[in-house]
């Protein structure tokens, strides 16, 4: 049981109370944490494959292609034009198999 002017109560009064001082005060943490933390980041950003627009734009397409039904001269025409001719030897190449 606390006591009724321990150390402790005081100490939660004062923190209860939070000086005129605190309210401006900027929160900070410390430089040794922030560090650590963004070396944590870098280490899980260099960890994860990085994909060009080109290959994330790729990706869409072709999901929407699987929902919306679209044809294979949907695709060819939404691609460059080497990389439709590509698409479209990929295709035979598997039908081939």
């Amino acid at each position: 049981m606390l006591e009724a002017d321990g150390p402790l109560t005081r100490v939660i009064d004062q923190v209860i109370a939070r000086p005129a001082a605190w309210e401006n005060a900027p929160m900070t943490i410390p430089t040794d944490a922030f560090r650590r933390f963004q070396a944590e980041l870098a280490a899980l950003d260099a960890s994860r494959p990085s994909k060009t627009p080109m290959e994330l734009a790729k990706e869409e397409f072709l999901a929407l292609r699987k929902r919306y039904g679209l044809t294979v001269a949907d695709v060819v025409t939404f691609f460059p034009e080497e990389e439709g001719i590509a698409y479209l030897q990929q295709l035979i190449a598997a039908r081939t198999r």
